[in-house]
Order: structure tokens, then sequence, then C-alpha cells
């Protein structure tokens, strides 16, 4: 039974049993990898995950209920489990669903076709060849991987709501390990796109000069210097903090930013976008996990923290409306909240000229230990961190094994300056984070 037949039988459900107030949500991911070891395909694989989740309004409960398959014994089956675990249920919070009529912004995909497994394998044994032609260094370990897929999304209410989401992405994925005989290092990059399209040589290159950058690293010197974030790194950063704008987290104490909407919480030349629809964007979607619009916002613009994030739920409990940013992580994980594609806005500076400010500091463009040495809620992070020095405005010799220190809340206000361009490194799904070159006055570094 295919989705519109089950939603079908699930209306039918639904009615005879007497419930008004319901949503079906349908999510179903399929996905086909291909990765290279020592010259020949190490890994095949092809998945294919998803499902329904049933929720319903039952006295004012919502109840939930998800399945895997699409038949007619489910549909009655998560109308029923739905009804009788709202009956069950304690809580007092209010519950909501999304409404139909709204107007959507229109949505241009260029809805690609997916590569044969043949042309994947002739992809990925090509940039494997590629990375092992392109330096001696580079030594067993290399990997190259290449990556396609299909996300399907649907949402039904019983509000009108009646919306279908379908997209294809395709990638290609260069992992090379170095070695000068002494000591090794790696790298890691990934590409998206329509896969005959990506240039897999210009994508190998960039990742084997990265790894071949850390070679002979020596430790950076203890001090309080200007830190250049490379647009990496500063990502990582940001995907990791991101969670302090979003409403639930206020809401719940967990930000520090509750109460803040409309004051300046950053440096003048910090504006932070939101944009389901930004041109580098895997997955575009112009709605969210609750069927509300999505659109482009400025969360913080021109240092001034302009709106949180919000879900129905937490829109109504701040007097606001939903800024469509409803999110579920699979088909039956709750509702929660996240961006589309969050990243910082550009400057007016080449990523040359934001070292020629810098003068004399540290060029960070790797950061380890984000989830242990970061703690989102009091905004304070200590990061193994490796990079380059800058002397007089230029990179200079590779650093390892320092780490960076300082708080996140007052790091966008030590922002001095941007590079010129928003990079997106790598793949993230529904969400997805980017930056330029970001300087930083005055972060503590300890190395020797």
């Amino acid at each position: 039974m295919d989705f519109n037949n089950f939603k079908g039988a699930v209306i039918a459900a639904a009615k005879e049993q007497g419930i008004n107030e319901y949503e079906l949500y349908y999510r179903v991911s399929e996905s086909t990898n291909v990765e290279t070891f020592k010259h020949e395909i190490k890994e095949f694989s092809n998945s294919l995950d998803g499902g329904v989740c049933f929720r319903c309004i039952v006295d004012g409960k919502m109840g939930y209920a998800s399945t895997e398959e699409l038949s007619a014994e489910q549909a009655v089956s998560v109308v029923r489990r739905a009804a009788d675990n709202a009956k069950i249920l304690e809580t007092e919070d209010k519950v909501f669903l999304g409404k139909g009529g709204e107007d959507y912004e229109t949505l241009c995909l260029s809805l690609y076709a997916l590569p044969t497994v043949q042309e994947m394998t002739d992809s990925v044994l090509k940039g494997d060849k590629l990375l092992y032609d392109e330096d001696s260094s580079v030594t067993d370990g290399s990997a190259a991987a290449v990556s396609s897929g299909k996300e399907c999304i649907a949402i039904y209410n019983s509000n009108g709501l009646d919306l279908n989401y379908e997209n294809n992405i395709s990638l290609f994925i260069a992992a090379p390990v170095v070695t000068d005989g002494k000591e090794m290092t790696n790298s890691f990059d990934v590409k998206a796109g329509p896969l005959s399209e990506l240039e897999i040589d210009k994508i190998v290159s960039k990742s084997v000069a990265d790894a071949k950058s850390k070679l002979d690293a020596d430790v950076a010197p203890t001090g309080a210097y200007p830190v250049v974030f490379s647009p990496d790194a500063m990502t990582s950063l940001l995907a990791t903090f991101s969670g302090i704008f979003s409403s639930e987290k206020t809401q719940k104490g967990l930000s520090r930013l509750a109460g803040k909407e409309g004051e300046k919480i950053a440096a003048d030349i910090v504006t932070l976008v939101d944009d389901p629809f930004y041109k580098d964007s895997t997955m575009p979607i112009n709605f969210d996990a609750e069927g509300s619009p999505t659109h482009t916002k400025n969360v913080i613009e021109n240092g001034v923290l302009k709106t949180l994030l919000y879900n129905l739920k937490t829109a109504d409990a701040a007097g606001k409306k939903s800024t469509g940013n409803a999110s579920k992580a699979s088909y039956n994980s709750k509702v929660d909240i996240s961006p589309f594609t969050m990243y910082l806005d550009v400057g007016d500076l080449t990523e040359e000229e934001l070292l020629q400010k810098a003068e004399n500091g540290v060029y960070i463009n790797s950061l380890g230990g984000l989830h242990a040495g970061a703690n989102p809620i009091t905004g304070d992070f200590s990061l193994q961190s490796g990079g380059y020095m800058i002397e007089n405005g230029k990179k200079t010799r590779a650093v390892k094994s320092f780490t960076v220190a300082g708080n996140f809340y007052e790091l966008l206000n030590q922002i001095t300056a941007l590079s010129n361009k928003v990079e997106l490194p790598g793949f993230g799904g529904m969400t997805a984070y980017g930056s330029p070159a970001v300087l930083v006055e005055g972060l503590t570094i300890a190395g020797k």
C-alpha cells in the first residue's frame, strides 16, 4: 500500500473511531553508499528507513502512534493506539496541530536524477585513484565514498493540511591519510550535487593539501591572541551553540537569551540568518514539521536579536507566531525546533585581508571535543584546536595540540571582521550551518 492509499485508510479509521482532530506525518529516506579501501570497493549498502506517525487530540490530550508498515490493518491500529495513548496521559500541556490555508513560498527544486550504481562505483574508484595519485604522502587508510539518496515527507491533517515534499541528493567524500614517515594526519571533504557535475579532482586535491599542511606542526604558544576561525571551524562552533536560539531552550531556562529579543547581543557587524531556501542548501523546503510555512529570517540583525526560533507550542507560550522552525529527527520523533540553513552573513574583506587585519595571532581550521568541551547552556568552551600561526598578516607555520577557550555569548560581541564568502562545509541534511571566516579579538590560547 502506498502512502496515499494508507492516508485514505487512516482517514476512514479516524472517522469510524470518532476522532476529529488528527495528523498523519510521513517520512521516508532511501540511501545508497559506496566506499573504497586500498583501491577496491570496501562497502556497498542500500537502506530504506522511515514510516508514519499518527497524532490525535482526545479530550485535550495529544496521543501518538507510529508504524513502518503501510497496510489497512496498521491504519486501524495506529488510530486506535494513538487514541488509547491520549486517554492515559496526565499532562496539562496545550497541544497544537497546524492549519491549512496558509501561504507557502514557491519551491524551485532542480530534482536531478540520482546516479546509477555503476556510475557511483566508477566515480568512487576514480576518486580513490586520484587520492593516491595526488601526492606520494597519501597512504593506506585513505578512502573515497559516494552516497546518493531520496527524502520524501508528507503531512496531512484534519485542519486542511495536505503537503508533500520530495528531493534527491548525491555527494562525494574524500578522506585522505598522509604521512611523512614520522607522523600521520588526515582530512575530510564532502561536496553535494549531481554526481556528474562534481569536480572530484578538485575535491581530492583540496583535501590532500589540507591533510599535508598538518604534518610537522608545532604546538601553539600560550597567550591571548586575535583568532581567525576558518569557515569550517566557525561553522562547527555555530552548530554546537545554535540551540541557544531555540525558544524551547529559553522557555526551559537552558539559554541566556530569554527575554532578549529586541536587545543587542552581538557586535554591530554580526547578522545571523536562517534561510530554508539558501542557494547552496541541499534540502530547501517550504514547510516545517508541523506544516507551518517556512521563511527566511534574520535571527540576529546588526547585532540585535530579532527573533528566536519557534514552533506552534512555544510561539503560543510566548504570544507570538511560529517562525516555521518545527522539526522532527525522524518520522516517529517528538516535535522539536531546528534551523534550516543557519549562517553568519558575510563581511566585506577577503580572507587574506582578514589575516592582514589580525596581524599576529592564530588561524584555527579544526576544533575537537565539541561535545565534551562546550557547554551550550553557559556558552563556555575549551576546545582542542589545530591551524596556523598568523605572522605579519599571513598564515605561516602549522600548529596543533592547543586549546582555545572562551564563551560563545561573549564571542558574538568580540567579532571584529568577517570575510566576504559564506561556506557550508559538508552535508547537514534538513539542517545545515555555514559561515565566512571570522576574526575574533582576545581569545585565550593554551599551548606550550
